[in-house]
């Protein structure tokens, strides 16, 4: 198969992430203050990265963070600011949570600066260099969590090198499984969430995704040779001991969470090329949920 647009849309994410963090000082008054609180809300795979960016802020001290898909935003609860993710700033949920928002300060991080959604915040952060051709989303997703780390102090030129390193990692020995569950520990939960998305979406592939100490809680179950256990980041005392006595394969890697993403990004892709199916153009999907 000719390479995609995915492909190369995953093997800039180095760079994109250090044009994001470069962008991330210059529009510091737009994006979510110290003491604020805050709720994030996207859908799909911008939900999963809200996930994962508001335990990152509670964490770096910033203030209570909640993260919501767009249709379940708690309409009787205040906020000092919603901030709102959306690549394609056409998605029917997020267009109607923003509009509604009257009286709140609202933010919204999107790849197209001129976009419907853009048009109903009060301010609006444009990513249009993350921007995809692909219906299925990495760039964008990755170098958003890039800018608000690096808004919380991060080093994402250290991260920048580790994207590097993750495009280098095998993954052809992977590629044979009949499933994976991904498994993760703080704000990498959410990023589980999104690998599992991927390989769902780009490769019609079984993948699930769980709290690393919950999966032994009932999942750990239906693990057994043949099938994949994937920590991104650190994985909790004894996990890799015991999906190994089920005879299933723990996958880690010695890199950051958001890191670890790229090379689950990379395993999706190579399972749907495996498959024969086109990774930009996955079945019964769309750039954006744009509804009737």
């Amino acid at each position: 198969m000719q390479p995609t647009f995915v492909d190369a849309e995953i093997a800039s994410q180095p760079e994109t992430w250090r044009r994001a963090a470069a962008r991330a000082q210059g529009v510091a008054p737009q994006l979510p203050q110290r003491g604020e609180r805050v709720a994030v809300v996207g859908c799909g795979t911008s939900w999963f990265i809200a996930m994962s960016y508001a335990v990152l802020r509670e964490q770096a001290g910033h203030g209570v963070t909640d993260a919501f898909a767009g249709s379940e935003y708690p309409r009787g609860r205040e906020y000092d600011r919603v901030m709102a993710l959306s690549r394609s700033g056409t998605t029917t949920e997020i267009v109607e949570l923003l509009t509604a928002l009257s009286g709140t300060p609202t933010t919204l991080i999107t790849a197209v600066a001129d976009s419907p959604a853009a048009g109903v915040a009060d301010e609006t952060v444009a990513l249009p260099f993350a921007d995809e051709q692909s219906v299925v989303q990495t760039r964008f997703a990755t170098s958003t969590l890039a800018l608000l780390r690096a808004h919380l102090g991060e080093d994402v030129e250290t991260l920048a090198e580790q994207a590097e390193a993750a495009l280098e990692i095998p993954i052809d020995d992977l590629l044979e499984a009949e499933q994976c569950s991904f498994v993760g520990l703080g704000w990498a939960v959410g990023l589980t969430y999104e690998a599992a998305l991927k390989t769902r979406e780009a490769a019609q592939f079984w993948s699930e995704s769980y709290p690393a100490m919950d999966y032994r809680h009932g999942p750990i179950a239906i693990a057994q040779p043949g099938r994949l256990v994937w920590t991104l980041g650190a994985a909790p005392t004894g996990l890799a001991d015991e999906v190994a006595e089920t005879g299933a394969r723990f996958v880690a890697h010695d890199l950051d969470p958001l890191a670890g993403l790229i090379v689950a990004q990379r395993f999706a892709v190579g399972l749907a090329k495996a498959r024969g199916l086109d990774p930009d153009n996955p079945r019964s999907l769309t750039r954006s949920v744009i509804l009737a």
